[in-house]
């Protein structure tokens, strides 16, 4: 309750003071871990729009459905044809459905970042014990997770529908591990990416047209550069036009080492060798990614 106290003037006239019952808190101090904890919980429940409005959810669980059901259809011919192998294999899976996952990354990176930058809430957060690395770490991880889950999800489906299917435990087994690593590094991969292009702007819709932008013009660059560079008699060149685009380098990586159907113009794909060239850039990009938002978090914090 509100306790007024008149306190007199020189003037003659009356200010107050109004005491609105502000206490301190005498609890514990829960420190980083939790905050990071805490940001990275609610950035990831944000990502699909649970916590938020219905409107926030229609999106990232219509994209969710439209990955998980073309696997169920496979799934179920496989059963119905008791086909002894899947139509697609696991690594080669989110090749097939990468603009679906580019449009969540494009829709969701923004969400994790463009909001703090919009109402101006990043430096509150630094002005509590959490630091700069723990925000990057907190929505890096989140983002990753999220799509995580986006592209996982579909290769579970497939992998349950091949053992009721009754394929062979083991080849499957094997190949589902080849496809989750795969989809574990293009997650960590787009979310880089996304969020990196998502804190340039403030707003929402700027960062989804330039993460679409970016992702679908530098794959359609590069599969068109290696159709040409084919068609010229330049096979030798396919593989390594293929590191200059997101989508490409997941898929020669799978191809080289993950058991991955080559999608590349002529040939039989990366070699091995190349495979670890495929690997060192993707690993080096999600290194860069992080390393800019660290260095651009640490300019929007002052």
């Amino acid at each position: 309750m509100a306790v007024e106290q008149p306190l007199a003037t020189p003037a003659g006239d009356q200010s107050r003071i109004h005491d609105i019952g502000y206490r301190g808190y005498d609890g514990p101090r829960l420190g980083r871990a939790y905050a990071r904890v805490s940001l990275y919980s609610q950035t990831l429940r944000g990502s699909y729009g649970l916590g938020r409005s219905v409107k926030s959810k229609v999106l990232p669980m219509l994209l969710f459905a439209v990955m998980c059901v073309p696997a169920a259809i496979m799934v179920a011919v496989a059963v119905a044809t008791k086909a002894h192998d899947l139509p697609v294999t696991y690594s080669r899976y989110a090749i097939i459905m990468q603009a679906v996952i580019s449009l969540y990354v494009a829709s969701q990176a923004p969400q994790a970042v463009s909001r703090d930058l919009r109402f101006k809430t990043v430096p509150l957060y630094f002005s509590r014990p959490i630091e700069t690395a723990d925000y990057v770490q907190a929505k890096f991880a989140a983002l990753a997770s999220a799509m995580f889950i986006l592209t996982g999800a579909p290769l579970v489906v497939l992998y349950v529908g091949a053992l009721l299917a009754k394929m062979g435990f083991a080849h499957q087994t094997k190949e589902f591990g080849q496809g989750l690593l795969s989809v574990a590094l293009l997650s960590l991969l787009f979310a880089g990416i996304g969020l990196v292009i998502a804190s340039v702007t403030p707003r929402r819709g700027f960062g989804i047209a330039a993460v679409i932008a970016v992702l679908t013009i530098s794959y359609g660059a590069v599969t068109t550069l290696q159709a040409i560079a084919d068609t010229r008699g330049s096979a030798g060149a396919v593989p390594w036009i293929g590191l200059f685009s997101p989508v490409t380098l997941i898929g020669g990586l799978s191809t080289a080492f993950l058991g991955g159907t080559n999608t590349f113009p002529g040939g039989d794909g990366p070699s091995h060798a190349q495979g670890v060239v495929y690997l060192l850039v993707i690993l080096g990009l999600v290194a860069a990614t992080y390393g800019l938002l660290l260095r651009r978090y640490k300019k929007v914090g002052l």
